[in-house]
Formats: structure tokens, C-alpha cells, sequence
């Protein structure tokens, strides 16, 4: 694909995959030919590219960087099924197919791609910025760093709960039975993903604006892909420039792994954000500082980037 825009616009297209199930992203283009450096952007846990995304996009596209924000395989506009099924390996492998096309395209220096990554998807970032070769810098907000310490945060009563309906519902996929799903957010006490005090502030603002269809539910089979996986523990070797954006009060991602995860590995920068989980996002209290904050970094870690808008 060859560009020739003078102006900045957002296409959508379909990568294709190995499983034969592709990948929808937007692709946010700057103004000119290029070529330019390129953010590869994944969303949290159970939610999608037209969920939270795009402020941060457009301002990375008008920075200068091409931004291309992704829906994993099962979800949103990618295909898939069954739908709303989790798993980290096939996560990190769509990350790693959404990089490999961004690098083939003509207007998108491959010297200067950045894993971008907020909430569950801080998992795949930081293994990609330990083994991907291709990546130039890596950027994590409000990143959940280790499974373990994750699910140890929740009310007991309620993992036990959820981790007996992950078992049912993987043996009932054995057997070919539809899902059993759980809702991603609730209040507190709630049988869900999030239920946390700003749980119901985080759907408020991870519900598309757009009109997309959202279902807001992971099947609980999908609980068994991560609770157990902790990159944190490779964070020495975590190979390229690392931002970390970690906000004050943290309910859903441990603050004490992402924090081990700044002082170990080389070249990691830290920012602690104001408020909670979802402050970070267009509407909560710390979002113009974390995105002032990861445009800062982009441009001192891609060197060809275009000058700052003003």
C-alpha cells in the first residue's frame, strides 16, 4: 500500500493470520508520504479498539506517527470464534502479526515501530519488548505485569467462584458446549472481572462512542490462559526503551510488579499517573499528563518522527 495523503485520515483494515481469522485495526495516518514511525496499539482485557483508544491515536497521528490500533482475534471487528475468548499466547501472536505487516508497508519506517499497550495488554508489551527484535521502544499504562499477583487482589470468595466457572466452562469446550461468560465489570462484590469501586466508571468510559457493539464479557475459560503468567519476572531483559505509566491507586493491576518492573529492566522510565485504573483514559483525572507524557517519550525514541504539533 502506498500513501500520497496530505491530509491525516483513519482507514481500516484486515490482516490476515495464520488461524485464517484476520485482524481488523484502524490505521491512523499522519499528513505525507512518509515514511513514518508507527505505535501498534492493543486494548485491556475484554475490551476493543473503539473502546478508549482512538484520543490516544489521533494525537499520535498528529504527532507524526502512524498509530494503529488493533482488535484481538475473537473480538470487535476481528474474526474468531468462539467470541470473546482470551488467550495470551494468541494476544501476543496478533501483536506480533500486526508489527510484521506494519513494517512490509511502504509508509511506515521499520526502524521506529512502538508496542503500545494499556491495562491486560501490558502483558504482551513487555514480553514483546524482551524478545521482539523489530521493536524500537515499548510504551505499558496501567500495565498488568504478573497473573498471579493479579488474582491474589481479588475478594477470595469470588476467585474461587470464578475459577470453578473457568474449569466448567473449559471442560464444557471439550465437548464443543457454547461459553460460559463473565461480565467485565460490576460493583463490588460482583461476579465479574472488574469489580472494583471504579469498575462502573471504567465501562462508562470503555463503552465505544461510537455505536460499536460491545458485549463487556471474556468467556471464563479465558481466566485460565493468564492468572498464572507472571512477565514480570523477565523484566531484566527487556531489550529496548520502556515507559511505564502506573497510576497512584491501582485496584485492578498490582502497582508493587509494574514498580518492579521499572527498577529492573534497563532503560525503563516510570511515571506515576494521577488516580486510578482507568484515570488514564480520555475522562479520568490523570489522562492530559499520561498522554503528554507518552508523546514526550514517542519523540525522544523515534528519531524520525515528525515535529510536534502545536
Amino acid at each position: 500500500m502506498t500513501l500520497n495523503n496530505s491530509s491525516a485520515q483513519r482507514i481500516t483494515v484486515r490482516i490476515p493470520t495464520a488461524s485464517g481469522d484476520a485482524i481488523e485495526a484502524w490505521v491512523y495516518l499522519p499528513e505525507g508520504s512518509g515514511p513514518h514511525p508507527a505505535v501498534v496499539m492493543g486494548h485491556g482485557i475484554g475490551a476493543i479498539k473503539a473502546g478508549g483508544l482512538a484520543p490516544f491515536a489521533e494525537r499520535f497521528r498528529d504527532e507524526g506517527f502512524v498509530a494503529i490500533a488493533l482488535d484481538y482475534r475473537n473480538f470487535g471487528g476481528s474474526g474468531g470464534q468462539p467470541r470473546e475468548w482470551l488467550s495470551v499466547p494468541r494476544q501476543r501472536e496478533d501483536y506480533s502479526t500486526v508489527i510484521g505487516w506494519a513494517v512490509e508497508q511502504s509508509y511506515i519506517d521499520p526502524r521506529q515501530i512502538i508496542a503500545w499497550g494499556t491495562s491486560f495488554a501490558g502483558m504482551h508489551v513487555l514480553e514483546l519488548a524482551v524478545a521482539d527484535t523489530r521493536l524500537a521502544a515499548a510504551v505499558a499504562q496501567a500495565p498488568l505485569t504478573d497473573g498471579l499477583a493479579a488474582a491474589r487482589m481479588s475478594d477470595p470468595k469470588v476467585g474461587i467462584r470464578l475459577f470453578g466457572l473457568a474449569l466448567l466452562d473449559r471442560v464444557g469446550s471439550l465437548f464443543g458446549r457454547k461459553p460460559i461468560y463473565i461480565p467485565g465489570h460490576a460493583e463490588p462484590g460482583g461476579l465479574s472481572i472488574g469489580a472494583t469501586p471504579d469498575g462502573p466508571f471504567g465501562e462508562k468510559l470503555m463503552t465505544p462512542k461510537d455505536g460499536t457493539p460491545w458485549n463487556d464479557r471474556v468467556a471464563a475459560r479465558s481466566l485460565l490462559s493468564f492468572s498464572w503468567r507472571r512477565p514480570v519476572r523477565r523484566a531484566a531483559s527487556v531489550r529496548v526503551p520502556f515507559l511505564l505509566v502506573v497510576p497512584e491507586a491501582d485496584s485492578i493491576a498490582p502497582v508493587p510488579a509494574a514498580l518492579e518492573v521499572a527498577r529492573k529492566a534497563p532503560g525503563a522510565e516510570l511515571f506515576r499517573s494521577a488516580g486510578g485504573h482507568y484515570d488514564v483514559y480520555e475522562g479520568g483525572a490523570g489522562f492530559a499528563e499520561v498522554l503528554r507524557t507518552e508523546v514526550d517519550f514517542l519523540h525522544r525514541h523515534a528519531t524520525t518522527a515528525a515535529p510536534k504539533a502545536s
